[in-house]
């Protein structure tokens, strides 16, 4: 089997550029997710930055804040899970391609 480390650097390059470019336009994508029957709304990109959160005037309540706190939490995680799944699914092929390098074992 014979090993060709031009083709390999090539190979290196081209999945390289290719990540960046992924993860630019995923960094442009959005997921969203909610909580508490609606109450919490919660808008994250690929790049898994918070880009809004929307409470609905009813998860308001003052004798009650620990509520709208956690749901607010849950909507948040909810939220990066997604923007996680949406980064894996596009990402995930590109990472398994190690094995079209060439390199043996892989």
């Amino acid at each position: 089997m014979s090993f060709d480390m031009n083709k390999l650097m090539q190979q290196a390059q081209q999945m390289q550029e290719q990540m960046a470019k992924a993860q630019e336009e995923l960094a442009n994508e959005t997921v969203e997710a909610s909580a508490g029957g609606g109450a919490v709304t919660v808008v994250a990109t690929g790049g898994g930055e918070i880009r809004e959160i929307r409470i609905a005037k009813e998860a308001i309540d003052p004798d009650d804040p620990e509520f709208l706190a956690d749901t607010i939490t849950a909507a948040v995680n909810e939220a990066l899970r997604s923007a996680q799944g949406l980064v894996e699914s596009r990402l995930g092929g590109m990472m398994g391609g190690l094995g079209g390098l060439g390199l043996p074992g892989m």
